[in-house]
């Protein structure tokens, strides 16, 4: 009888420790842990790292390149929810350690070293302690802790050394909802994302406390689904191009072209190719630092026909209109690759830039680009270059100044085999939606494609292979309220940050 008992209650407290377990995984349970054995302390503190850490990863998997963006609010619940400093930083850590995965892919392969995986530890690192700052100074604020991370997208748009990537709104890249952007930017875009989870994880736990389908919890979780569903369902119109463009990827190794390799007999060679196919193409569009120079054969080739091409100079990153056999405008990139194009803390980092640059194989000293000097269009062409696909601001303000239709000179090959490119053709998508323009991409190795107004992608070529994309597109006027009222979103964020922070917390349901 007694050896029964005994076996019943080890039975019992089996079960019970496996219980509290499972509770301190899911979060209803704070004080669960205190009883147990020093053992099931120390699995209950793993499991405490692990979930932020898995729920970033899940969180990364609903961004681009993925086609999981309908998924980004579920790891949102809970994330707006939990934790403070240590969560946040394992949050951040799961997160960008997918997100940026790309970083350590691409430069071990392109420069044949494993020194090319080491700028991505520090990188990851300090993104994370970002996330932990978000999450350490709203602890139990959900709403505070929405504006709070929409401000920090806003923050990293800023700088020498801004990296605006892992926007919660590229979410809704592949939604039709994403034209939501032409009238507050993404930064609206991960307003709502973050929006639809905070009121997903409110609702839901009401409805959870107290389970009555026809109450206001259950209204409220219903009507955030329907919204949250309406965008990824509702129609857009198709807009129809009444101009043609030729656009040519010559697929050139990056580093060939560091070493004086000259590209510009593929290029006139693929032109040559593509206008006798599509003579119809009033304008042809190379990628960034396409050339050095523009051979004699080009302008009897191009006749009337415009060029916009990237030229490399040696000491400005520019893209320059040709015509008639003459450079009639020029745009120098103003929005540098920190640690890529420009050198921040050159005198302090000194020997730390001496090591990478041999490590990466560069024999000489690598300096710093010279900035543009401002946003003026090329004729009709809003041009922009590569990393600047990424900052609201620069397709903005062509817009602003004129541009009728966008055009991105890019030269992804930088990124290899990795998804990197990709990523960053998804997110300039968003670019067009916002100004409502067109968006002609030209791409060395790709992405090389044609986005209309609303962000739909019209015509595309494959990555990594030389060759060209004739396409259609309109030049358009009028402005849309984004490029109007600009970062509106951003001082919506601050104001959600302030309410946040002042309304009361609601007990926790444990």
């Amino acid at each position: 009888m007694s050896q029964k008992l005994h076996q019943d209650s080890i039975i019992v407290l089996s079960r019970n420790i496996v219980w509290d377990a499972v509770c301190c995984w899911l979060g209803f349970s704070v004080g669960a842990v205190s009883c147990l054995p020093s053992h099931v302390e120390l699995y209950a503190w793993t499991v405490r790292i692990w979930q932020p850490l898995i729920l970033g990863v899940l969180l990364a998997l609903g961004l681009p390149p993925t086609v999981l963006g309908f998924l980004a609010p579920l790891p949102l619940i809970w994330l707006l929810r939990r934790g403070g400093f240590r969560y946040g930083l394992w949050a951040g850590v799961g997160f960008w350690a997918v997100h940026l995965v790309w970083l350590p892919q691409s430069f071990v392969v392109l420069f044949h070293t494993p020194w090319g995986a080491v700028p991505y530890l520090p990188l990851v690192l300090i993104k994370a302690l970002m996330w932990a700052g978000v999450f350490g100074l709203s602890v139990n604020k959900p709403l505070a802790r929405v504006g709070l991370w929409v401000l920090l997208e806003y923050l990293t748009s800023l700088g020498e050394v801004a990296f605006p990537w892992g926007f919660m709104g590229y979410a809704l890249v592949d939604a039709p909802g994403r034209t939501l952007a032409s009238l507050g930017g993404i930064y609206l875009l991960s307003l709502v994302v973050l929006l639809v989870a905070y009121f997903a994880g409110r609702f839901g736990r009401e409805l959870y406390a107290n389970p009555a389908l026809f109450s206001p919890p259950g209204a409220g979780l219903s009507l955030t689904l329907l919204v949250w569903m309406s965008l990824w369902l509702i129609p857009l119109p198709r807009p129809q191009g009444d101009q043609h463009a030729l656009l040519v990827q010559g697929n050139i190794n990056p580093l060939q072209k560091l070493e004086g390799v000259s590209a510009e007999q593929t290029y006139l060679d693929l032109t040559r190719q593509g206008l006798s196919l599509h003579p119809e193409a009033s304008v042809v569009l190379w990628p960034e630092t396409a050339v050095s120079q523009f051979l004699p054969q080009l302008p009897p080739l191009l006749g009337s026909r415009e060029l916009i091409s990237g030229l490399e100079t040696g000491s400005t990153n520019r893209a320059v209109r040709y015509v008639g056999g003459q450079i009639r405008e020029t745009y120098d990139k103003n929005r540098l690759v920190p640690f890529g194009e420009n050198f921040p803390w050159r005198g302090a980092l000194e020997p730390v830039y001496s090591f990478f640059f041999r490590a990466f194989g560069f024999g000489g000293d690598l300096q710093s680009r010279a900035q543009g000097s401002g946003y003026r269009p090329l004729g009709q062409y809003g041009a922009y270059i590569c990393y600047e696909s990424v900052f609201p601001s620069v397709s903005r303000n062509l817009v602003l100044n004129g541009a009728e239709v966008l055009e991105l000179g890019s030269n992804d090959a930088w990124y290899g085999p990795s998804f990197g490119g990709l990523q960053h053709f998804q997110m300039g998508r968003i670019r067009a939606v916002e100004t409502g323009r067109w968006l002609l991409r030209a791409g060395n190795d790709g992405v090389t494609a044609i986005v209309d107004p609303y962000g739909r992608v019209t015509a595309r070529i494959p990555q990594h292979q030389a060759g060209f994309l004739a396409g259609s597109f309109s030049f358009l006027q009028g402005q849309t309220l984004y490029v109007r009222l600009g970062d509106w979103a951003v001082l919506l964020a601050g104001l959600l940050v302030l309410f946040g922070l002042l309304r009361k917390p609601k007990s926790p349901i444990v």
